[in-house]
């Protein structure tokens, strides 16, 4: 679609809305639908739709295959973190309520970094999916 003028400029005016969109599920989701999930499944969306506009090497050089290999190990690891956060400061795995002397910011903050360590796993894997069925055209199996 190197070609197609209209979609490149749509897809400049909309992708940076379209990653706007996704903070703003991101930081809403504990107050409405949304969350870890659907943000990172948005971001994931946007660079995929970046990539069927530009092409599969401009998605690659914006976010490369370590990257997205990497996003997928840290956010399980920020998920995991806010648990043992949660046992060394004396609660249960996953235990909120420990992670602030006020019990309700603890419980804001941990779901917050949860949430966080979601939407980066899934947008690490949905791209790495992308990835892996945008290569499976240049397999040589001789």
């Amino acid at each position: 679609m190197k070609n197609d003028l209209v979609l490149r400029v749509v897809a400049k005016l909309l992708i940076p809305y379209i990653l706007l969109f996704a903070l703003y599920v991101q930081f809403h989701g504990d107050f409405g639908p949304g969350g870890g999930f659907q943000a990172g499944v948005i971001i994931a969306a946007a660079m995929i739709f970046y990539g069927l506009i530009y092409g599969l090497p401009a998605v690659r050089k914006a976010v490369p295959e370590p990257l997205v290999e990497s996003m997928m190990a840290v956010g399980v690891l920020i998920y995991g973190g806010v648990g043992l956060a949660g046992l060394l400061l004396g609660g249960n795995f996953l235990d909120y309520f420990v992670l602030d002397p006020d019990p309700v910011h603890g419980q804001e903050r941990g779901i917050f970094w949860v949430e966080v360590g979601v939407a980066v796993t899934v947008a690490g894997v949905m791209l790495k999916i992308f990835y892996m069925f945008a290569d499976r055209g240049k397999v040589d199996l001789s």
